[in-house]
């Protein structure tokens, strides 16, 4: 099954994605609809015409999560590429909500840098409330996974040894364009990203050190996990920052980000101007 978020005239509503175009389930947004028990019947559930949407009118798939739980050098080709050893942990920092942006939304460049950078990413979109959880009780707690660019300022990102100032930029990040439910994400999917159809990263999720389920243990242990919380899972090789020379994102180019079973973000570039 795959659910999306819509943005209407009265606000946000959660539909089912069929062939074709979309059923409407009811008001709110798919993190909502994840909140309730028996959110699976429901959404098998609904009933009614399928009808088409203007892809711009797709949202973040979930606008509000109470958290954007990210994850460094988790693909064995970035951390190669970058120039680290293979962690021992996870690598964990954090987004806020005010990062996200809908699958189709334009990216304005935010006129602070001039080293804004693409990373591709598979999210897992946690469906249960979780704390503490081993690898069988984590994977349950999945309730499907979507796809983000973390998009990322790299200058900013390493004026410290700590990431938060380069990664949650207002609005920079994409996110959707659907939820798919956990039976079916192609096994060993292919990740990209591609910038004026030249693919600049390709790989496939089995590369990732840490899969989804050691991820939901691992952050569980932390902190409570609940429904709609996003996990970034980490980008694999191909950013512009590890290209010599680095290449960064600029004004006019069109980023589309794909993992597949799940689909894709196109999103246009644009340079924003300092107020």
């Amino acid at each position: 099954m795959k659910l999306a978020t819509v943005r209407t005239q009265d606000g946000h509503r959660t539909v089912r994605v069929e062939e074709g175009g979309y059923v409407d389930i009811g008001p709110g947004d798919v993190g909502t609809l994840l909140a309730r028990d028996d959110w699976q019947a429901v959404a098998a559930a609904a009933d009614g015409p399928v009808v088409p949407v203007e892809p711009a009118r797709l949202a973040p798939v979930v606008p509000h999560p109470g958290k954007i739980v990210c994850v460094g050098l988790n693909y064995r080709t970035h951390i190669t590429e970058m120039g680290r050893d293979l962690p021992e942990y996870p690598t964990l920092f954090a987004k806020y909500p005010e990062a996200l942006i809908g699958p189709n939304d334009p990216l304005t460049l935010p006129p602070e840098s001039e080293a804004v950078d693409w990373e591709a990413e598979l999210v897992v979109v946690v469906g249960r409330r979780v704390r503490r959880a081993d690898r069988d009780t984590a994977r349950a707690a999945i309730a499907g996974y979507t796809v983000l660019n973390d998009v990322t300022l790299r200058d900013w990102q390493f004026r410290t040894r700590e990431w938060l100032q380069g990664k949650t930029w207002e609005a920079t990040t994409p996110l959707g364009p659907y939820l798919v439910t956990p039976d079916e994400l192609v096994e060993d999917a292919e990740i990209s990203c591609a910038i004026d159809a030249e693919v600049v990263q390709k790989s496939h999720i089995g590369d990732l050190l840490f899969d989804p389920a050691d991820l939901v243990s691992y952050i569980s242990t932390i902190v409570t996990l609940n429904p709609g919380d996003l996990i970034a899972t980490g980008t694999t090789g191909g950013v512009g920052h590890a290209r010599k020379p680095p290449r960064y994102l600029a004004d006019g180019q069109t980023v589309v980000t794909r993992v597949e079973g799940i689909g894709e973000l196109v999103t246009p570039v644009r340079r924003g101007e300092a107020s």
